[in-house]
């Protein structure tokens, strides 16, 4: 018997939702039903799976008030979970409106012309995603939509930490017995995701580098795909030419949007000696207006911090900067208000990079500011990373395209920042150890749940064979 899990509300504290892990046994049979089913999923064609998809779709929004308290309940946050349910839906018609290009099959020319080549493709039967808590909707749907399109079937792993939209999503399911049957979403926690990788053909993780780790040799052993979206460090280049104005705000939001818990957050700032004074002090008083989402969920803009061990985290890192001569000028400390953690938008000067907060993946509203003195060298700080996720440059376009080339990371903004947050077409692999594997943005996010297959057919009506001269 597994035992329950007791999961805690960000905004109060109380443990008051619990869920209870499948039993070994019983998620190994579940694997081979769902399995089983991707055999008629795949028969039912494509414009069958986007059928079911669209009917999905409208008993979400049918039930879409009961998803928003769940995912509020889950994560603390009002605006930022209406921002997810929605973007979330419009997913599903994107991939629906793109698939049938993607997934076209072509028939090609070979080198010898009495042999024709037919390409295809046919999907992994079974794909597994592990998912994170600070988006719990959209990154357990991100490689889901995709898969389902291409004709896998798939069971969806979240995180223990927001579970809570998981039953609301399960009930939207349910009106849809076609899809029911190779969509699942099991709970537990790392245990149940370890199990679950024994028994699927492929698997989507995001997460944390420690675990992206085991993950990727647990798939090893099993010599199957691994696609890994893990941390990242996200750097922010503010050159001489930038608009301050907007390379200010543009930063706040990126580091501080979902309470700088997002992979693309921006988590260290390089800006140019002569402009570093005015940068830094009109991100302070911008930070200064932003207020908590307390006592009421819609007081202000900065949520809770969703996941208990985060708040530590956050803490140990500002303690380690001042301690070695780091200076506060906003925010700062981890608060105790109503039960939940709390961190107001904090700006930090007098960093480098003997401190956490500028090297380890600190997933708080934090903003620590360094000067430069000389381009090389902010390309330079901007690539002493161990993650390259992406990254932001602020400056005219001809100098943010030149540092922009020179970044190690998967995605750039360009006078702006988390792009890739809302533009899905450009495709990026994670660089270092923020990932491993295809893109999950552009097509490549859905033909890498395809095997290839290449179909030759000899077409000329000779029977005598052709490949060796002379009958030899």
């Amino acid at each position: 018997m597994t035992k329950p899990i007791e999961v805690r509300n960000p905004r109060t504290g109380k443990f008051d939702y619990v869920i209870i892990p499948p039993p070994s046994k019983l998620l190994v049979q579940q694997c081979k039903r769902t399995r089983r089913a991707q055999v008629r999923w795949q028969q039912l064609g494509l414009e069958g799976r986007i059928e079911a998809l669209q009917q999905w779709k409208q008993a979400i929004l049918s039930g879409r008030d009961r998803l928003t308290e769940a995912l509020v309940n889950d994560t603390g946050r009002l605006s930022i979970s209406v921002l997810e349910i929605d973007s979330f839906l419009s997913s599903i018609d994107r991939w629906c409106r793109l698939a049938p290009e993607l997934l076209q099959e072509s028939a090609k020319n070979t080198a010898i012309p009495f042999i024709a080549l037919q390409q295809t493709s046919v999907p992994y039967p079974l794909v597994g995603i592990i998912s994170p808590w600070n988006f719990p909707l959209l990154l357990s749907t991100i490689d889901t939509i995709p898969a389902l399109l291409a004709g896998c079937a798939v069971i969806v792993k979240p995180s223990e930490i927001a579970p809570r939209f998981v039953a609301p999503m399960i009930t939207a399911l349910n009106a849809v017995p076609k899809l029911h049957d190779v969509l699942t979403f099991v709970e537990g926690e790392g245990a149940t995701g370890s199990l679950l990788i024994e028994n699927v053909d492929l698997v989507c993780f995001t997460g944390s580098v420690a675990t992206g780790r085991k993950v990727a040799e647990a798939a090893a052993k099993r010599f199957i795909p691994a696609f890994l979206e893990l941390g990242g460090k996200d750097p922010a280049i503010v050159l001489e030419s930038a608009n301050l104005e907007l390379a200010t705000s543009a930063i706040l939001w990126g580091s501080v949007v979902n309470t700088g818990q997002s992979c693309l957050s921006i988590e260290r700032i390089y800006v140019a000696e002569s402009i570093f004074e005015k940068f830094y002090h009109q991100l302070v008083a911008k930070a200064h207006r932003l207020q908590l989402a307390y006592p009421t969920i819609e007081s202000g803009e900065i949520g809770p911090i969703i996941a208990e061990r985060q708040a530590a985290i956050i803490s140990d890192h500002l303690q380690d900067a001042v301690e070695k001569g780091a200076v506060i000028h906003c925010g700062g400390v981890i608060e105790d208000l109503g039960g939940g953690w709390w961190c107001r938008p904090t700006v930090l000067t007098q960093v480098n990079h003997s401190m956490k907060v500028m090297t380890e993946e600190t997933f708080g509203p934090i903003m620590p500011v360094m000067p430069f003195s000389r381009v090389e060298e902010a390309v330079s700080l901007a690539n002493d990373s161990i993650y390259g996720l992406s990254a932001a440059v602020f400056a005219s376009e001809a100098e943010a395209l030149e540092v922009a080339y020179q970044i190690d990371a998967g995605a750039i903004s360009i006078n702006d920042a988390g792009l890739t947050a809302m533009i899905h077409e450009g495709e990026k692999n994670s660089f270092k150890f923020s990932g491993l594997g295809g893109s999950r943005m552009g097509a490549a996010a859905l033909k890498r749940f395809m095997r290839k297959k290449a179909i030759l057919m000899k077409t000329n009506a000779t029977n005598d064979p052709w490949w060796f001269e002379n009958g030899e």
